[in-house]
């Protein structure tokens, strides 16, 4: 076994929702980074990359473009459904078409 593998098998994951409780106790600063580290089993390294996420992803949560995504969503899906509606008319010819040179139907 390489060493790649012995860290991985060593890597923790955490839930989105113990990341979430974890930073809102950073930010409370009640505690020390220390002592919240400690207290979670977790990296003082790693809760500074939390905070950072947390933070450059906040003035997000307040941005009003949620009907561009939105728009730019459908607009892919409806592009999607045009083009499965083409590949099921394509089939359905080729289908048709060995049925008649067969001479018998495909069911």
């Amino acid at each position: 076994m390489g060493k790649g593998s012995l860290m991985e098998k060593n890597r923790q994951t955490f839930s989105p929702k113990f990341k979430a409780e974890t930073i809102l106790e950073v930010l409370r600063e009640q505690k020390t980074m220390s002592q919240i580290a400690a207290d979670r089993s977790v990296h003082t390294t790693q809760l500074s990359t939390w905070k950072k996420t947390v933070m450059d992803g906040l003035p997000s949560l307040f941005e009003k473009d949620d009907g561009v995504q939105i728009a730019q969503i459908e607009a892919e899906h409806e592009k999607q459904v045009e083009q499965l509606y083409a590949e099921i008319g394509k089939l359905t010819t080729q289908l048709n078409w060995l049925e008649k040179k067969s001479g018998r139907a495909i069911k």
